[in-house]
């Protein structure tokens, strides 16, 4: 069984992380858009245009459930995306964790882009879910594009920059870029001690599990990871190696075939004669 999993970067290696700890024998087809990045500043049409590419090849390629990782795809093109797939095919959108977060916290703060933190989409979600309370907002400009391309140092400006912006009083911040898990542990050493981090990823994963009846874990076959950019086979950018999580996705993925027969090409002139 395969999920395909499509974000334009980096934002997807956090549920495909859960999707292979909860249900490592899934077939995952990971799906970024280089090309296109970053969405979160292109218009609507744009992303739509370019999240039903990435899904109709993901159909193409055997995908039984579609996750979309990314709260601006999601607000954006997940209608549209279920208009055109559902029911045969489940198709998981990205929420941030404001509800869980304002359930168990007495101040709160959402992490999130430039865009988002200023879209009417994260305005409703903090009115329908966060029950009252104060929420402050702050925009991260710059961290998803840090992440995006590994560079530790600038992402930790970023984060410096929002943690000065987050009021002291705040006991629970919400990840509202799906980048942001990747450098959870960063963003937890700006904050006082005892702020909570919530995030989505584990809970699309689990529901992506549920929407395709596989809520129990099986590990007794490990399941084929496969890449492709922008449409073409390829790895993972070389940004994904700065994180955990992407070392591990990035060494248990295939090898596309261009890159084996490069290879073996490279190898055949190098090879010492005998």
């Amino acid at each position: 069984m395969t999920v395909a999993l499509i974000d334009s970067g980096l934002g997807l290696l956090p549920t495909a992380g859960w999707l292979r700890h909860l249900a490592p024998e899934l077939d995952l087809l990971l799906l970024l858009d280089p090309e296109g990045a970053p969405w979160g500043p292109k218009s609507a049409s744009f992303v739509t245009d370019r999240l039903l590419t990435a899904a109709d090849l993901a159909t193409e390629r055997g995908a039984e459930a579609i996750v979309v990782p990314c709260n601006t795809a999601t607000v954006t093109a997940i209608d549209a995306l279920r208009e055109r797939f559902e029911p045969r095919i489940p198709v998981i959108g990205t929420v941030p964790a404001v509800k869980p977060a304002a359930a168990t916290s007495q101040n709160l703060a959402v992490w999130a882009t430039v865009r988002t933190t200023a879209s009417d989409y994260q305005d409703r979600l903090i009115a329908d879910f966060a029950n009252g309370m104060p929420v402050a907002r702050v925009a991260c400009p710059g961290l998803a594009e840090a992440i995006d391309h590994g560079d530790v140092a600038a992402a930790a400006e970023a984060i410096a920059d929002a943690a000065e912006r987050t009021p002291r009083n705040c006991d629970a911040v919400v990840l509202g870029c799906t980048h942001y898990p990747l450098v959870a542990p960063e963003i937890l050493q700006s904050l006082p001690t005892g702020t909570i981090l919530y995030d989505s990823a584990e809970a699309v994963a689990r529901q992506a599990l549920r929407r395709l009846n596989r809520t129990r874990e099986t590990r007794s076959v490990l399941g084929s990871i496969d890449v492709v950019l922008s449409g073409r086979p390829g790895r993972l950018p070389a940004g994904a190696h700065a994180y955990p999580v992407g070392r591990a996705l990035a060494a248990a993925a295939r090898v596309p075939r261009e890159a084996l027969i490069s290879a073996t090409a490279r190898a055949s002139v190098t090879a010492p004669v005998v």
